[in-house]
């Protein structure tokens, strides 16, 4: 059971400012200060001292460990754990690399790096493991642990390996989810020479199209989401508040290419089979998917293929929470999970923002907001290197 979560994203930081985002339509897209010409998705006015207070570690981690530190504390911190129960608690945490090489290293000449000014613990902020290790020691968590390194595909990954060491007995609580940020000219730049970014001429809040005949590629964001699941029974007779039961999950990889997904998206829909197998279901079941969406031209194309073969005759509800809030890399499947929650809590099933032009008249893409709970969806997210994850959701 999800019995709580901390979530940071471009919608707000807290369930209710998420909310408000989600009725009013708003967005935080705006246009990379640096030189290159490219639309971005910040967390704006985080500061990490508001959740940590005076704490001198905070140093080694960068921007995305701090978000994912933030979410964590404010995870643990709802759930009214005590110190005792707490310390048993398993970890599992996606990362993704740190790309502000610039920032980092100012000055290398002919491949030597300067080291006038260099802290003497850089290497903390390049090592996966950082951000883990921070948690553990800001939250008292000191359980078994995971950090997850699957692309797009690694807090939902750390998400779903929480989920079978809870139901197979190994651990009883654990707190699992992830953090990124790619809002540097380091990252950007990567993005960039990979030709997977959007390009709005216009409005910034138009340039992340997922699924739609025009899309250019992806915006890119930020933020965090950490969740707390309890075994089923504990949860309830300690009286927690349950947002929601994990039920099913699974991964798979397609072995084909490092930045394009295979083109018969056979091990996609695998993942997808698996999790819904995992959690006894039929795919006729869901009520609705909450597809990755990247709104780039493979991956949307893939996505719907595999939607489509999956359900030759009714598919059920598809949203795009990318549209909202770009790409949060490692990050994006634990944020949107927290934004389902939200939404799902006043009865909302967000729109794909800026789809004009579906690329598929067989796929029920929610182009306009509905106001329906659902009881049971599924979410999925599809990595670089072929990393594929899906996790099956009951309300």
């Amino acid at each position: 059971m999800i019995t709580s979560l901390g979530v940071i994203s471009p919608l707000g930081k807290t369930i209710a400012e998420i909310q408000t985002f989600l009725l009013e339509g708003r967005v935080s897209f705006d246009r990379f200060s640096g030189d290159l010409q490219a639309v971005v998705a910040p967390v704006n006015d985080f500061d990490l001292k508001a959740y940590t207070g005076h704490f001198k570690e905070r140093r080694y981690l960068h921007r995305g460990g701090a978000l994912a530190l933030a979410a964590a504390l404010d995870a643990v911190h709802s759930a009214g754990l005590e110190k005792e129960e707490r310390e048993p608690l398993g970890l599992f945490v996606g990362v993704g690399p740190y790309l502000d090489v610039g920032a980092e290293f100012p000055f290398i000449d002919n491949g030597t790096i300067c080291q006038r000014g260099m802290d003497a613990l850089w290497i903390l902020r390049f090592l996966p493991n950082t951000t883990a290790s921070l948690i553990s020691q800001s939250c008292g968590i000191h359980g078994e642990n995971l950090t997850v390194g699957t692309a797009c595909a690694a807090s939902l990954t750390a998400i779903g390996e929480a989920f079978r060491r809870i139901r197979d007995g190994y651990l009883d609580r654990a707190l699992a989810g992830g953090g990124d940020s790619r809002l540097n000219p380091g990252s950007i730049l990567a993005y960039e020479k990979a030709g997977v970014l959007a390009h709005a001429d216009g409005f910034p809040g138009e340039a992340s199209r997922p699924f739609d005949r025009q899309r250019e590629g992806f915006v890119s964001g930020e933020g965090a989401g950490f969740f707390l699941l309890e075994e089923r029974e504990q949860a309830l007779a300690r009286g927690a508040k349950i947002w929601a039961e994990v039920v099913g999950y699974g991964s798979s990889m397609d072995g084909y290419r490092m930045t394009a997904p295979a083109p018969d998206g056979r091990m996609a829909m695998k993942a997808i089979q698996q999790a819904m197998a995992d959690a006894e279901e039929e795919l006729d079941a869901l009520d609705f998917i909450a597809a990755h969406g990247t709104g780039t031209a493979l991956n949307d194309q893939i996505e719907v293929q595999v939607i489509e073969t999956l359900f030759p005759e009714r598919t059920p509800a598809v949203i795009a929470l990318k549209s909202w809030i770009g790409h949060l890399s490692t990050a994006c499947g634990a944020v949107e999970l927290a934004i389902i929650l939200a939404a799902q809590a006043i009865g909302l099933l967000p729109e794909i923002r800026n789809l004009r032009s579906p690329v598929s008249s067989r796929v029920d893409f929610v182009r306009t907001r509905r106001f329906f709970k659902g009881d049971l969806f599924l979410l999925e997210n599809f990595g670089f290197g072929g990393q594929n994850a899906a996790l099956v959701i009951r309300q």
